[in-house]
């Protein structure tokens, strides 16, 4: 892998027990680590998610709720998974719209503190989208004359976004080994949240993404509209979602 690291890059790949970010939770999660000395490691997590998965999700990834009964819940393994990939930065295929914000989900019902605002995220499916635009097993055949064998098994897709990712660097000449400008060209938009319900105008101000309040400053509804932010903490929304909300709210509380 020719990129440059300024420090470790760990890829992951998860399996929910549904598509809904605020409500499925994982039943496993896999993680490749590459060191600065581009040594490897991985870990496969079988989790728990004290919640029924779905019909639709077995029939994805093959993982029935009887497999899972007598696992321990993400909490137990929350600290482990956290230290593992503690100082990294993150990549996946699809890891930015999906995986990495049901993650954020996990921890913070877990308890377990993790900065994502600090590591940089690179999702090897929007480079794909943006150079050619497919899915993992055409993008695993297309850079590296690969089959996927056993597609929806998380350690298998991981490994399969960490031989793309490597295999686009070394295709496209204008994509700088650069792991700042990697983190920038894997953006899809100027979300503030993973979930798309904030982003950020040209004037760097956090502004409604949804709802009756579309384009409108947040913080301007929130002061005329003292009952919004309420609907939307008691609404079903991502926990990452409403803990963005509240800095909001508090800094007009601290302005005052």
């Amino acid at each position: 892998m020719k990129v440059n690291l300024s420090r470790p890059i760990c890829f992951f790949d998860i399996e929910t027990t549904g598509a809904k970010v605020g409500k499925d939770r994982i039943v496993e999660i896999a993680i490749l680590r590459v060191d600065l000395n581009k040594a490897e490691s991985h870990k496969v997590w079988r989790i728990n998610p004290e919640m029924e998965i779905s019909l639709q999700a077995t029939q994805v990834h093959g993982i029935t709720n009887k497999m899972i009964e007598s696992e321990p819940n993400f909490a137990y393994y929350s600290n482990e998974i956290h230290q593992f990939i503690k100082g990294c930065d993150l990549s996946g295929f699809n890891a930015i719209k999906f995986d990495i914000p049901i993650l954020v989900e996990e921890f913070i019902r877990a308890g377990t503190e993790f900065d994502f605002t600090q590591i940089r995220m690179i999702d090897s499916q929007v480079i794909y989208h943006k150079k050619e635009p497919r899915n993992l097993s055409a993008a695993l055949k297309y850079y590296c004359n690969k089959d996927l064998e056993n597609a929806h098994s998380a350690l298998d897709d991981t490994i399969a976004a960490y031989e793309v990712f490597k295999g686009q660097l070394e295709k496209y000449d204008d994509l700088e080994p650069d792991m700042d400008f990697l983190n920038e060209f894997s953006k899809r938009n100027n979300n503030l949240d993973f979930a798309g319900k904030i982003r950020v105008d040209s004037d760097n101000n956090a502004i409604f993404a949804f709802g009756k309040y579309t384009g409108q400053k947040v913080v301007e509804v929130f002061k005329n509209d003292v009952g919004y932010y309420s609907w939307i903490m008691k609404g079903d929304f991502p926990e990452y979602t409403k803990k963005i909300f509240t800095q909001l709210k508090l800094s007009i509380i601290n302005s005052q």
